[in-house]
């Protein structure tokens, strides 16, 4: 760690000596947001991917039916008013007056109706939801109607939830769209118009403030309430290398470095222009995604050996190295909500001989592995390489393919053999709202080729969540929730590898950025 630790300073100091304050920095500068985002922006639907960067994208495009607080409460944000709670099986919605989208035309309720299909055609919880409706009717262009077949107690949580995937709305023209394929343009009705001709994949994004945008009058809470611009522009810069970045960074070329690596972390507090905060309260779970599709990872007890040997301290030095910014945490659910649990840890002793003995007692035979790591998202990457290790060090036959993160989303979705251009592992991390409770869980989803990427297939899970999703009460949820972490623990979809809390940086004179795992631009202002 001191060695990688070295050499990144060296190399921000040595880009930051060979950088120059951009002329730009003063008088029309101010009005212009200058933002590395923690990735390249290769696609621009925030459906057809879990991605990070296409929702924050979204966020500054799109807008919402309602929304999540800061305190994580569901709060209404283009819905006005509505009728329907608990059990009732019909709800309706009314839209607040003068939402248009940036081509101009109004929201209206026929939009919203076929973007509620789009994404639930998508999303986990939306799946849960659209097998509950009958049907979606609007009565008039801002009035409509879900008529569901059975009580779905969840459906204003399922339409307002936080982040990945965000039931964002948009024309009807591209909502009716096949949602497994991304939609040609990025036209939303939400604070930021996006320049599709300034859109450069690998080098920038550029978002306008859009005059049009109606925002609601209450305090700004995470996604909730107003959603105020204060410039006139926005530029995302991409800047894969974190050395590159931390010194565009320190010179003044960027405003805000969304996620620097932890490493660099020492040297950018150096400069009294930035300021180094902690804007995430909940925390985000580093992953090991399994494709149980084909060999080794669709026999289960492969599976449970390398979960067994996962020794989470591993992952959180080499990702974090700083406990200041981690902890252990072997629940499914994200520790410190109120569902995490215990239930089956036991399967995660981080015990090597002990996974060596399950591992041939599985019948592995030496089928390759094949590792798909972004090295333009340090995060992932270092999981990957301890995962690599590990595995070796298991016995088992290895390969790590090494490409940037657009190319790790396009491969992941492969449904081919690992030798055939597919793939048996790859990392990622979710923030912690994701992986509150079993209608969120994206990853916990079994149900096979509508499952997230791994594809897995258990009926045990599906009827649990099943069942979580109809308790009469909180008491019961945690119930389940706690069979649930049991059963995971046994089925093994993934593997946890620990919790960390990534810190973003910006300079002094960026101001009011919103708490909240979402970057969010609304509210900023730049002096």
């Amino acid at each position: 760690m001191l060695t990688r630790r070295s050499a990144l300073a060296a190399g921000a100091a040595t880009a930051a000596a060979g950088l120059s304050s951009p002329a730009v920095a003063q008088g029309a500068a101010r009005n212009v947001l200058r933002f590395v985002p923690h990735a390249n922006l290769s696609t621009i639907d925030p459906i057809v991917t879990t991605g990070y960067v296409a929702r924050n994208h979204g966020y500054m495009v799109y807008d919402t039916l309602f929304a999540t607080d800061a305190e994580f409460r569901i709060r209404p944000q283009m819905v006005e008013s509505w009728e329907g709670s608990g059990t009732d099986l019909a709800w309706t919605f009314r839209l607040r007056e003068g939402l248009k989208f940036h081509d101009n035309e109004p929201v209206r309720a026929r939009d919203v109706i076929a973007s509620l299909r789009r994404w639930g055609a998508r999303d986990s919880f939306g799946q849960a939801l659209m097998a509950a409706v009958a049907e979606m009717t609007a009565l008039d262009d801002r009035t409509f109607r879900i008529r569901l077949s059975r009580p779905f107690p969840l459906l204003v949580d399922a339409i307002g939830k936080l982040s990945s995937l965000v039931p964002f709305i948009m024309p009807e023209r591209f909502a009716t769209l096949d949602p497994n394929l991304p939609v040609p343009e990025a036209i939303g009705s939400g604070p930021f118009r996006f320049l599709r001709d300034q859109w450069v994949p690998g080098s920038q994004a550029v978002y306008e403030k859009f005059a049009g945008y109606v925002s609601r009058n209450e305090p700004s809470s995470s996604a909730a309430g107003a959603k105020r611009v204060h410039v006139e522009r926005v530029e995302w810069r991409i800047i894969p290398d974190a050395s590159t970045a931390a010194a565009a960074l320190q010179t003044g070329e960027v405003d805000w470095y969304e996620q620097p690596a932890f490493d660099l972390l020492p040297l950018i507090s150096r400069s009294r222009d930035i300021r180094i905060e902690q804007i995430d309260p909940v925390g985000s779970i580093l992953m090991m995604r399994f494709n149980h599709l084909h060999a080794p990872f669709n026999n289960p007890g492969v599976r449970r050996a390398v979960q067994m040997a996962v020794n989470q301290t591993d992952y959180l030095d080499a990702v974090v190295g700083n406990n200041r910014y981690y902890r252990e945490c072997k629940s499914v659910f994200s520790c410190g909500t109120p569902l995490a649990s215990g239930e089956g840890t036991d399967r995660m002793a981080g015990n090597l001989d002990r996974a060596k003995q399950m591992l041939r007692e599985a019948g592995y035979a030496n089928e390759p592995v094949v590792i798909i790591s972004p090295t333009d998202i340090p995060v992932n990457h270092a999981q990957c390489l301890v995962t690599q290790d590990l595995l070796k060090r298991l016995g088992m036959n290895v390969e790590l393919v090494a490409t940037d993160w657009g190319t790790v989303l396009a491969r992941r979705a492969s449904r081919n053999a690992p030798a055939q251009g597919g793939w048996s592992i790859f990392h990622t991390w979710w923030v912690g709202p994701d992986l509150a409770n079993p209608a969120l869980h994206a990853p916990l989803r079994t149900n096979g080729a509508a499952a997230w990427v791994g594809w897995p297939t258990d009926e045990g899970l599906e009827g649990l969540r099943e069942q979580f999703l109809n308790a009469p009460n909180e008491q019961e949820q945690k119930r389940i929730a706690g069979l649930i972490q049991a059963r995971a623990m046994e089925f093994v979809p993934h593997v946890t590898v620990g919790q960390m809390w990534q810190p973003t940086a910006f300079r002094r004179n960026v101001q009011d950025i919103l708490p909240s795992p979402v970057p969010f631009m609304w509210n900023v202002r730049k002096g």
